[in-house]
């Protein structure tokens, strides 16, 4: 039996046959929650408007059963704070342009702003990890709903998902960042 010889081989090429799709930015891609939030917030009012305000304050996300996310949350205690990808169900239709409420009364786009009413009514969030308890995680300091589907969850890591450098755009001339 002969050995295959050992060289480098050329890299595979996995994305060629989406670019050469002619419709790629037009496909649909469906997603199904992986558990939901329960949360004291009842209506958009009187959710926080970012994560950072809703401190002190409490709330469950309940990972769906059968499908092994009581294995998938392994290790997931181990940090302080994570990541929440959501899906703002309340939302109807977006707006390309949105008055925000805080700053000067001018229209921004929406994609230089965290309103609500995105193309894709999806939400981000970084909460406390207050614990893990099966399927059960305790959260804190969050802007969620209750009721909303959670699509993801990911561990927020300090060195690569803060950067202290990053500019703070249009609110910085609007006078809506602390010094």
């Amino acid at each position: 039996m002969t050995e295959r010889p050992r060289g480098k081989k050329p890299p595979k090429n996995y994305t060629d046959p989406f670019l050469s799709s002619d419709d790629l930015a037009s496909q649909q891609i469906c997603m199904n929650p992986i558990g939901v939030v329960h949360s004291p917030f009842k209506e958009r009012y009187a959710a926080p408007r970012q994560p950072v305000l809703g401190e002190n304050i409490t709330a469950t996300i309940e990972l769906n059963g059968g499908a092994n996310l009581e294995q998938a949350v392994k290790d997931l205690e181990s940090f302080s704070h994570i990541w929440v990808i959501y899906w703002m169900h309340l939302n109807r239709g977006w707006n390309p342009t949105v008055m925000p409420p805080r700053g000067p009364k001018e229209r921004r786009g929406v994609l230089a702003t965290r309103a609500p009413h995105r193309p894709n009514s999806i939400g981000l969030s970084a909460v406390k990890l207050i614990g893990v308890k099966g399927r059960v995680l305790e959260i804190e300091t969050l802007d969620m709903l209750d009721g909303t589907p959670v699509l993801d969850i990911k561990p927020y890591i300090p060195y690569a998902d803060s950067l202290p450098d990053a500019s703070h755009g249009w609110l910085d001339d609007a006078g809506l960042i602390p010094s």
